[in-house]
């Protein structure tokens, strides 16, 4: 788990030293009412999943998440949790498709006490399938101090550095440009 961690540190740190790459469409993407790609991806145990099982029996809450490291990811974890039962309830199925591999989401879905599957997503395969864009750091960051709005190479380091080795470590969200993809 040590070394996925780290190489996941650096591959998010390159990304940042590069910015984000994907943030126009060269297609018309998805539309309402197109059928969702049905990839298969790991889920968290390393078992390939196929997203067509999340809607077979009912509709499915598809969740991207870019980051488990992150104070969004933090939030967004307790608010799953306590709405959890409420989507179930309603018939729907959850899942999340979040940019680490399986061993970095389980321990995620571990340690946020998440009861739906996570699917690993590191190559952002589903996220290309899915038509999604990288977000600019004024869309991600939108609260944050100026130097991470504007990509400062210190700022990144610092943050990562500050990070290393904690359960906030600065992993995934990578861009989709060649060298990412």
């Amino acid at each position: 788990m040590l070394d996925d961690q780290v190489q996941a540190e650096q591959r998010w740190l390159d990304f940042w030293h590069v910015g984000p790459q994907n943030l126009r469409w060269d297609h018309i993407p998805l539309q309402v009412g197109d059928a969702a790609p049905d990839l298969e991806l790991d889920d968290h145990t390393g078992e390939p999943v196929r997203l067509s099982q999340f809607w077979a029996n009912g509709p499915a809450l598809v969740l991207f998440w870019r980051h488990f490291g992150c104070s969004c990811g933090i939030e967004r974890a307790a608010r799953l949790r306590a709405e959890y039962a409420e989507f179930l309830q309603h018939g729907a199925s959850v899942v999340v498709i979040g940019q680490a591999s399986p061993e970095r989401s389980s321990a995620y879905r571990t340690r946020n006490v998440l009861e739906c599957s996570i699917l690993s997503d590191p190559d952002r395969t589903a996220y290309r399938a899915f038509d999604l864009l990288d977000g600019t750091p004024a869309q991600i960051l939108f609260d944050a101090p100026d130097p991470f709005l504007r990509c400062d190479a210190a700022a990144g380091e610092e943050l990562a550095a500050s990070r290393h080795g904690t359960d906030r470590a600065t992993v995934d969200s990578r861009g989709s440009s060649p060298a990412n993809s």
